[in-house]
């Protein structure tokens, strides 16, 4: 890759990664004891002893914050991956439902769609992305364009030994990871080293500034669990969690509007005098 263009890169890296953590501390700021209650399995942890609150607080809350963080920095490499292609090959984001990034190089149009790393979802989610791809490929042949279409799967890391993809319902694709994703979007098989230290732009300072807001989160989250989940010895309610976590929901009970009756008013009858 040419000098400069690394350079583009780096510089966007270095700019654009404030946002990750602008939304990570964002993310940490919104989260309430409502969210962390029902975020896990409470049986798992009475099974594992946890007895302490201020465990059991940072227990779910790290986990919930791990996958809250996934979500965000995966968004953000989408944006990142869609800068490089468009520096080198000219790619966009794409218009077309479902596909997050398109380019075309030798006449030939990609129709990417990016996720973080190679375990991504479930069979449904799987599904979903197929029909994308068909619904995609029956739109852009009845458009009347004529041009050969590859739609791939992109995964910002990991690895896949068998990229060429060819489901029992729905079109063949390519599933990149790692390497061979960055490779594949900007022609560099250097890419997926080159990118990781300007990631680090900061990451200290920036992760003082997360670690005072979490750490502000964990003692009023316990705080709160404490007045509310601990009886008057200090040990855990167990019941009370089992029950916000996973007790079946009260039916909502239609209010009956009352009907107002008109009443006509009856005009008196006059008796005639005799």
């Amino acid at each position: 890759m040419e000098q400069k263009v690394l350079q583009k890169i780096t510089k966007y890296v270095e700019t654009n990664i404030g946002d990750f953590h602008k939304k990570r501390i964002e993310k940490v700021k919104s989260i309430d004891l409502i969210g962390i209650r029902k975020a896990k399995n409470p049986y798992l942890f009475k099974a594992k002893n946890v007895t302490i609150a201020g465990d059991l607080v940072k227990t779910i809350l790290s986990a919930y914050m791990s996958s809250s963080e996934e979500g965000i920095f995966g968004n953000w490499l989408e944006g990142l991956a869609i800068y490089i292609n468009k520096l080198i090959y000219g790619g966009q984001k794409s218009g077309v439902d479902g596909m997050d990034l398109e380019f075309t190089i030798d006449a030939i149009r990609y129709l990417v769609v990016i996720k973080s790393g190679p375990v991504w979802g479930n069979a449904n989610q799987l599904t979903k992305m197929l029909n994308h791809f068909s619904e995609a490929k029956k739109k852009i042949a009845t458009s009347g364009n004529k041009e050969q279409i590859v739609f791939v799967n992109g995964c910002c890391y990991g690895k896949d030994g068998k990229p060429h993809k060819f489901p029992k319902k729905g079109i063949d694709y390519f599933k990149y990871c790692g390497q061979e994703f960055w490779e594949f979007i900007s022609g560099d098989g250097n890419l997926y080293i080159d990118i990781i230290e300007p990631l680090g732009h900061k990451a200290l300072e920036k992760n003082d500034e997360y670690n005072n807001e979490y750490g502000a989160l964990v003692n009023k989250l316990t705080k709160e669990f404490s007045e509310k989940y601990c009886d008057e010895n200090g040990n855990i309610k167990w019941e009370e969690i089992v029950k916000i976590n996973s007790s079946k929901p009260i039916p909502k009970v239609k209010k009956v509007k009352a009907v107002k009756v008109k009443v006509k008013k009856v005009k008196a009858v006059k008796t005639p005098k005799k």
